[in-house]
This record gives C-alpha cells, sequence and structure tokens, in this order.
C-alpha cells in the first residue's frame, strides 16, 4: 500500500515506518522535526520505497501534497507532552486538534478514507472502572492534551458518518522503547545523569500504570488494521499488568547502577493533568490475536537499558 505517516520521525512513528517498510509498503514521512528526528529515519533514506517530507500540519497546501495519491494514513504527529499544555494553553488546540482537523480535510479533498490515529489513555481522565474498557463513559479527561485527544476522536467518528471514512482509533497506555523523546524513565535518567546521589520523584510515587514496549505497540496497530471490522473502531493498546513510579525509579537505579535518595515532591500526582491510576482492558484488541509480549516492568527494564545504549 502507499501509506502516510504523519508524526514518522517521532518515537512510536519511526518504528512504525520501520515495520511498514519491512512489509513492502511505500512509505511517506511527514514530520515537522519539532519532536521527531531525522537520525531516527537515517537507514531508510535513499530507499525507494520511502520519502520524508518536511512538513507542519498546519500547512494545508503542503499537507494536500503529502496526502494526494496514499491509500492509507497513520496519523501519530501531536504535541506528545502532557504537562506543557498548563503552561501554553493553545498548544494543544493547534498541535492535535486543529491539525487533526486539516489532516482530514487534506483527505477529504483526494479522496482518501483510511485513517488509523494514535490517541491516549488520557481521553479517560481519572477513569473509576479499572480496567478501563473502551465503551466507559462519560469520557472526563483532567488535562488539555486528554481534551485535545478526545476533540480529535470526534472530529474522527464524525467524518466516518459523514464522509464514509474508515478508521482506526488507538488509546495508548505508556509506550517505551528505543529513540523515547519523553517519559518518566528519560526523565528519571537525565536527573541521574546530572546528580547520581539524588533523584527527585514527582509525586508521592505510588502512581500506578501500565507500560507497553514500542514493538508490541505497533504490531498491534498493525493487526487491528488487518483484522478489526468495526468503524470507527476503538481500541485500548496496552499491558495485562501495570508498576508504580516508585518501582520504575528502582529499575532505572538498578540498570545504572547507582543507589539515590529519593526525594518525592509529595500529592498523589506528579503534575497538573496526570492521571495517578491508569490500566487499560485489552480484551477487545486480545480478540484480534495480540497480546503483549513483555510484562510492564519487563518493557521498562527493556526501555531502560536501550535509552542507555545497551540493547
Amino acid at each position: 500500500m502507499r501509506i502516510l505517516v504523519t508524526g514518522g520521525a517521532g518515537f512510536i512513528g519511526s518504528h512504525l515506518v520501520e515495520r511498514l517498510l519491512k512489509e513492502g509498503h511505500e512509505v511517506t514521512v511527514y514530520d515537522n522535526l519539532s519532536w521527531g528526528k531525522e537520525a531516527f529515519l537515517k537507514d531508510h533514506l535513499g530507499e525507494k520505497n520511502f520519502r520524508f517530507i518536511r512538513g507542519d500540519l498546519l500547512d494545508p497546501p503542503s499537507l494536500l501534497e503529502a496526502v494526494r495519491g496514499q491509500e492509507l494514513v497513520h496519523h501519530l504527529a501531536a504535541n506528545p507532552d502532557i504537562r506543557k499544555g498548563a503552561e501554553e494553553t493553545d498548544l494543544d488546540l493547534r498541535q492535535n486538534v486543529l491539525a487533526t482537523f486539516n489532516l482530514l480535510e487534506a483527505m477529504r479533498s483526494c479522496g482518501v478514507k483510511q485513517l488509523a490515529f494514535s490517541s491516549s489513555s488520557t481521553v479517560y481522565g481519572e477513569a473509576r472502572t479499572l480496567p478501563t474498557p473502551e465503551d466507559y463513559g462519560p469520557l472526563i479527561p483532567i488535562s488539555l492534551y486528554g481534551a485535545s485527544k478526545l476533540a480529535a476522536e470526534g472530529l474522527i467518528s464524525a467524518y466516518c458518518h459523514t464522509f464514509g471514512f474508515r478508521a482506526w482509533i488507538f488509546r495508548f497506555a505508556n509506550i517505551v522503547g528505543p529513540r523515547q523523546t519523553h517519559g518518566v524513565i528519560l526523565d528519571f535518567i537525565e536527573k541521574l545523569r546530572r546528580d547520581p546521589e539524588e533523584l527527585e520523584i514527582l509525586g508521592d510515587g505510588s502512581q500506578n500504570k501500565s507500560y507497553l514496549w514500542v514493538e508490541d505497540c505497533v504490531e498491534a496497530m498493525l493487526l487491528a488494521v488487518e483484522r478489526s471490522g468495526e468503524n470507527p473502531a476503538i481500541l485500548n493498546l496496552g499491558n495485562e499488568d501495570r508498576t508504580t513510579v516508585r518501582k520504575v525509579a528502582e529499575i532505572v537505579c538498578e540498570e545504572m547502577g547507582l543507589r539515590p535518595r529519593f526525594r518525592f515532591t509529595g500529592g498523589g500526582r506528579g503534575w497538573v493533568g496526570d492521571v495517578p491510576e491508569m490500566f487499560l482492558d485489552i480484551t477487545r484488541i486480545r480478540s484480534l490475536g495480540w497480546k503483549p509480549r513483555y510484562s510492564s516492568e519487563e518493557a521498562v527494564r527493556k526501555a531502560v537499558r536501550a535509552l542507555l545504549g545497551r540493547s
């Protein structure tokens, strides 16, 4: 297939691109490199089935040219930093909502009607049901990031029903692995490199969440596009277990060979908009024949080793 990947130079996007190229697809990456890096794609530059366009989803003419002739779009481009939205309040509106609208309009204009969208578990807010199924409601996000992802989901659903689009919506847990550009694991590593004697941990360390290895995530995405018959198909992509932020800190310290003091900032959440308890029900994606290869703690440990250059 001819496939466009927005945000394809990013963490998850670059892993997805690798897999799509291995399967023989013709892949175009559209990325403004605000978070992504060309270095993540360097092994594919010059391949006949690969094209890289440095472009912004807020530039409709450029986007229209990238979309024209594609058969499927994997939409991963977004502001990934939840905390930043509290400082720059229109960031998620522009980078997540308006960007998605521009993409949908470009697809409509070009007659491209298949879209796989990377959403987030943050759309659930502080869910009272754990594990949380896809039909949980009402959805009450507590961050501007979560609100923007939910708004984008709404736009996609409307385009499915109004213009005959076919869509897959993936609600991610915490995805971890090589090439991570943000997140708690990278945060801990960078803090310990600055000060190996003390590690600041936001909140009280009891935040309990699910972590999924990036290659397991990509496998689930591709399987869902191939096998899911719903439209729009909404699927949680997470793990069968979870672990605490304190345990993540302990794993990072073990892998770095350090024994620092832990200094907790206190409170039940790490920052404004942080969801302390996240655990997704993955029955729906499992019913399609997928399951994670690694537990949350195994995924975290593999990610730490990869980010330290030891994998």
